[in-house]
């Protein structure tokens, strides 16, 4: 009877169990969120971003959306969409009511249209940079839609043979410098002057040889060899630019271990990548679906950007160190999930994905978890650490497994020159540089604290020694004497006898 009453309520308890509610974040996503430790292992974690709504072109009125592939939000909350397929601009306010459509202008007094426009830039006067694809050229408007200036078929010795000018993707800088990519061009990004004036490259994909295939094109015919991939830069995908002027770019080779690039003036790659692994996406994937395919990325406030993968639907969004932050998203024909992702973007704290494959705009809100890893970053981007440590502490409260939780709070405990607290949280954290300097910081710290102890023990100790050895040797001085003496008594005793 006892044996099935206990078998009673252990099944009762298990149905308890296996009943409970799941934590709020997955019954709002449509998508598994994770993010990976120090071994590489994916680890659950709350949601950071829940899809709130979505907005096709039939319910913003302007009729469905053909093929987008590109979309902007200005600083000013004025958000473009790139409807490629229908060769229009539209541009939405922040309440999403359309403010304009732009589907041609006037070019020298006759009617001109864009023609399969698949990029758009907006410098901070409102003037829109459009990559005009098929029409090979770069239209700039005014924000009313006025032509200012086209950039159209450059002239140069390092273009290739034959070069046809297919812009895809444009930037510009505070000294209104142009930059372009564009289809068939692996020498990097094409950068043209304020005037329209091609002048050059910037940064150039490295190419990664497979010696394997090398080894084999040296016993290959020439049929087999014209078969072969070449060994050639792949092309860039999609850039953007900072306040400070540096590009970020993606790339759209799967192998790379550097899909993403910060780019100085000069084309040098400065991306800081101190993570525990490569700024890659998914660093574990199912080999039939394949590693992450970078198309777009978007920099954020306080150093963080966020790179959207076509290949898996997801966004990553990393820190200026290159730690991963968290993702969110997946393929799929649920709200929040996508068919072709084409651009991400931000619009004040929620982030915006354009599906070219559902013909819609999806609008993401951030959850208490987001809001609080991001307002962190942004304390510590900004030298607050001190204003982090509670914001990463509520971050613990969320998800105890979040490694860059650890070594915030171990950062800011070592800025407060609080040493030997800090070891913990960069051991939790497994930041090892972090605890080694940490160490050594306190040991240094020890040292000092107790030197003056050390020294008084140390030199107390001398001088006992140095007592012991003085009243050794004068015991020995003193006995040699007294051995002396008596010596000297016995000598003087035998001498005066033999006088007698």
């Amino acid at each position: 009877m006892a044996k099935k009453w206990l078998l009673a309520v252990t099944a009762a308890s298990l149905l308890l169990f296996y009943a409970a509610p799941a934590p709020a974040y997955a019954d709002s996503t449509p998508y598994e969120s994770y993010n990976y430790n120090y071994w590489e292992e994916a680890v659950p974690a709350p949601a950071a971003y829940i899809p709130d709504r979505t907005l096709s072109g039939k319910d913003l009125g302007v009729g469905d959306f053909l093929d987008p592939s590109d979309m902007i939000v200005t600083a000013s909350g004025l958000i473009y969409v790139v409807d490629s397929g229908n060769g229009r601009i539209i541009c939405l306010n922040k309440d999403w009511k359309v403010q304009n459509v732009i589907s041609s202008f006037d070019n020298k007094g006759k009617e001109d249209k864009f023609k399969n426009p698949t990029g758009l830039f907006v410098n901070e006067e409102g003037n829109l940079y459009v990559a005009d694809s098929d029409n090979g050229r770069i239209v700039i408007l005014s924000p009313d839609g006025v032509l200012l200036r086209m950039i159209e078929q450059p002239e140069s010795d390092i273009l290739p043979a034959n070069f046809k000018f297919n812009p895809v993707k444009v930037t510009v800088d505070k000294a209104e410098r142009v930059y372009v990519i564009a289809k068939g061009i692996f020498e990097g990004i094409m950068q043209f002057d304020k005037n329209g004036q091609f002048i050059g490259y910037v940064g150039t994909n490295k190419v990664k040889r497979d010696y394997t295939e090398y080894l084999w094109r040296m016993f290959s015919t020439k049929a087999q060899k014209a078969q072969m991939a070449l060994f050639v830069p792949t092309e860039f995908s999609n850039i953007d630019i900072d306040s400070k002027g540096f590009l970020y770019a993606t790339n759209i080779d799967p192998g790379s271990t550097e899909p993403i690039k910060r780019l100085n003036p000069s084309g040098e790659d400065v991306l800081k990548r101190f993570g525990y692994f490569d700024i890659t996406g998914d660093i574990r994937f199912r080999i039939s679906v394949g590693p992450s395919k970078f198309i777009d990325i978007k920099v954020l406030s306080n150093g963080m950007y966020s790179a959207l993968d076509a290949n898996q639907g997801k966004v990553f969004t990393y820190n200026d160190e290159g730690d991963l932050l968290y993702e969110y998203g997946g393929k799929g024909n649920q709200v929040g999930t996508f068919k072709i992702p084409v651009a991400v973007e931000f619009s004040g704290e929620n982030q915006l994905v354009l599906d070219r494959g559902k013909g819609n705009i999806v609008v993401f809100k951030p959850t208490k978890f987001g809001t609080s890893v991001n307002k962190a970053v942004g304390y510590h981007y900004n030298g607050e650490d001190t204003l982090a440590v509670p914001v990463w502490k509520e971050v613990l409260k969320l998800n105890a497994n979040y490694d860059i939780a650890y070594i915030g709070i171990g950062k800011s405990l070592l800025m407060d020159k609080n040493n030997k607290e800090a070891l913990k949280y960069f051991k939790l954290g497994m930041d090892r540089d972090g605890y080694s300097v940490a160490f050594k910081r306190y040991r240094r710290e020890v040292m000092q604290e107790h030197f003056g102890t050390f020294l008084t023990v140390l030199m107390s100790l001398v001088l006992l020694w140095l007592a012991f050895k003085l009243f050794g040797f004068w015991r020995r001085k003193r006995l040699l004497m007294s051995n002396s003496a008596s010596q000297n008594l016995k000598e003087g005793k035998a001498h005066e006898a033999g006088l007698h």
